[in-house]
């Protein structure tokens, strides 16, 4: 029988392989990390179609696959899809010595996938608003010194610069907050997603003061983030999504009324399909 330690070589392998990264970064914080510390004592449920299904047995083997583990059901809170991160992870690129915004943490996981990419001279700060998640994401994350967990929500007050903010919770624009903490081409990857929480993971690079790059990474579905919803938006949301993926914005743009080559309109802010001026010449 395989040890423990192979059967998570392969599963590295086999979700950055899938996501589409070919970094060897990337695989080896997926291989160094125990995703069963972070799940509770099992049998675990995972995600088949519409329903959970219970492990056969408690044998951590079995969590070493692309699945979804419910971590609280009774709140729709999963340790989500291992080829959604990794896919998410490679794109916001995260360097050694980066500071990092982690929101929507729940026990820790890709808190502790963050901190081995970041390496002992970064740092990641990582917000969970639900009080039980956060106390099992700070046991959790003891072997990680540069991890700190916060039991609060990132969407009030400022927070610290950054040059990563990976979210995982659905939020029908982007903060404001969000974007202003970003140093200097640092990257916000969030869930843009409307009223029933499906949308995409937009990618937003910061190029200057108010200059915003922008990508569609891919298409997600999450849970909602407190104090990150609005109806208004959300229903705006619901028309623009079908379309936007297919226009693939380029830039993001606040505080300036749309142009022709808006794609999504939002309270205050927009997407557009032409590039940053300085993307044009370069």
């Amino acid at each position: 029988m395989h040890s423990i330690e192979e059967h998570r070589a392969f599963y590295a392998q086999l979700i950055t392989g899938s996501g589409g990264s070919t970094d060897d970064r990337l695989r080896a914080a997926f291989a160094a990390v125990a995703r069963e510390r972070f799940l509770g004592p099992g049998p675990w449920s995972v995600l088949a179609g519409a329903k959970f299904i219970p492990t056969l047995s408690d044998d951590p083997r079995l969590i070493y696959q692309d699945v979804v583990v419910s971590l609280a059901a009774n709140r729709g809170i999963n340790n989500g899809q291992p080829t959604l991160h990794a896919r998410c992870l490679a794109a916001c690129a995260v360097a050694a010595g980066d500071t990092v915004i982690h929101v929507g943490a729940g026990t820790g996981y890709y808190s502790a996938i963050l901190a081995s990419l970041a390496g002992p001279a970064g740092r990641v700060v990582a917000y969970e608003i639900e009080t039980d998640l956060a106390g099992r994401a700070r046991e959790n994350l003891r072997p990680w010194p540069n991890v700190e967990v916060i039991n609060a929500s990132a969407t009030e007050g400022a927070l610290p610069g950054a040059d990563v903010i990976y979210v995982n919770a659905g939020v029908t624009h982007p903060l404001p907050t969000w974007l202003d903490a970003l140093n200097s081409g640092g990257r916000l990857l969030f869930p843009l997603t409307a009223s029933r929480n499906h949308g995409v993971m937009l990618l937003v690079t910061r190029r200057g003061p108010e200059a915003w790059a922008v990508r569609i990474v891919s298409l997600a579905a999450f849970i909602g983030c407190v104090g990150g919803r609005d109806d208004a938006e959300a229903r705006a949301l619901d028309a623009a999504l079908p379309t936007v993926g297919a226009r693939a914005p380029k830039s993001l743009h606040r505080g300036t009324p749309p142009d022709e080559t808006a794609c999504c309109v939002g309270n205050g802010w927009w997407l557009s399909t032409a590039e940053l001026p300085s993307a044009r010449t370069s």
